[in-house]
């Protein structure tokens, strides 16, 4: 008989979250053939990712999986035999104490941030008794490396990606209205959150003595782009040039679809961790944007990270890529933006093949799902 799982998403910052939770109930259901419900407090951020999703429905049947909001009063349910908590979303009360009351209790996981610190193997897997309840969670921590909870990908993702790189490219970028690109045009995705550096960003892509396309889709960053053109609002559809600089604003774009533009793109500014690890599977240059924390707090991820992304680089190729990275997230040691993006640019051969090579490298630290499967395997024996 078929385990059943419960995957608790609270949608607390845009899409990320939600994101996740989602390519992990499908993960579940597809392939590994589990009964699987998904409990959304939000469900029109849902639809802007996967538009299938009806935003008014209390429960529907979607990718294999039963999709169900998550409403306050929460109704009373019977409990799963996995219960996935995530990013520390707290369960209402009723279904905890349901969880309390099955025998054996549910095996329940509390699944984390991802994060490239070194601290993250350490934690990884630990229980954490409930101070009430007869009920223990465990912490499972994605990861870069084998000893951690891996990274989130379909089985398919590479096969995927190779048949789009090798045949789906044009066609996707006639869906846009857009041509191929030039023989020395960059084109560049940008999905960020609100930041300082974007101006003196875009002043060096304009000022580029080769033609740079960069394409938004719709999001929290786009005010800052028509603050820039000097203009009252942008929306999808809306071209402008500046100099060497083309924007092009991109509908809101549904995970599938926002795949095939970091699989077509020449380098991806990314945000947060949903579209972070995307980026990564597509083999792409990269720029990452870490969710601004207190105090700086979120450098010490970045740090990390870099230091896995750069190992084994180059000294001049791996400073490029860290001062990209470490301007874009506002560490102040770094040089100007035009200085690093000029040596970005001057690096970016050697940044393609890094990219190639590391993709192949992430799947030493193991599939999430594959691995979180095995871990409650273990426990439900």
């Amino acid at each position: 008989m078929r385990a059943t799982w419960d995957i608790f998403c609270n949608v607390v910052d845009n899409y990320g979250d939600i994101g996740i939770a989602w390519r992990l109930a499908r993960g579940l259901a597809r392939e590994h053939g589990l009964a699987v419900r998904l409990w959304v407090d939000d469900l029109r951020a849902f639809q802007r990712i996967w538009p299938a999703i009806d935003a008014d429905a209390d429960r529907q049947a979607c990718e294999g999986v039963t999709v169900c909001a998550w409403r306050m009063p929460f109704a009373a349910t019977e409990p799963a035999q996995v219960v996935v908590e995530a990013f520390g979303c707290a369960l209402p009360e009723s279904y905890l104490a349901a969880m309390a009351e099955r025998f054996p209790p549910p095996v329940w996981i509390n699944l984390e941030y991802l994060s490239a610190e070194a601290w993250v193997a350490a934690h990884h897997g630990l229980p954490s008794p409930h101070p009430r309840l007869p009920l223990t969670k465990y912490f499972f921590f994605p990861g870069y490396t084998s000893d951690t909870g891996g990274l989130l990908a379909e089985a398919d993702l590479a096969g995927r990606r190779a048949g789009f790189v090798r045949s789906g490219t044009p066609a996707f970028w006639r869906e846009l209205g857009l041509g191929v690109p030039q023989a020395d045009e960059l084109r560049v995705s940008l999905f960020a959150y609100e930041n300082p550096a974007l101006p003196d960003l875009l002043d060096a892509w304009a000022a580029d003595p080769r033609p740079v396309t960069c394409l938004v889709p719709e999001g929290r960053v786009v005010p800052q782009l028509a603050a820039w053109l000097g203009v009252s609002s942008l929306q999808a559809g809306d071209r402008h040039q500046r100099g060497a600089l083309a924007l092009r604003i991109l509908p809101f774009l549904d995970q599938d679809r926002y795949d095939h533009l970091l699989w077509a793109c020449g380098l991806n500014f990314v945000r947060g961790e949903d579209s972070c690890v995307r980026a990564q599977w597509a083999a792409r240059p990269l720029v990452w944007q870490a969710y601004p924390q207190a105090e700086a707090a979120h450098w010490a991820k970045l740090d990390a990270l870099l230091a896995h992304y750069t190992e084994g680089l180059g000294h001049e190729t791996a400073r490029a890529v860290g001062g990209m990275w470490r301007h874009w997230n506002g560490q102040p040691e770094t040089a100007g933006v035009a200085a690093c993006w000029a040596a970005w640019r001057a690096q970016l051969a050697a940044i393609e093949r890094h990219a190639e090579a590391w993709c192949a490298r992430l799947g030493l630290a193991g599939r999430l799902s594959d691995k979180l499967v095995d871990f409650v395997e273990n426990k439900l024996k």
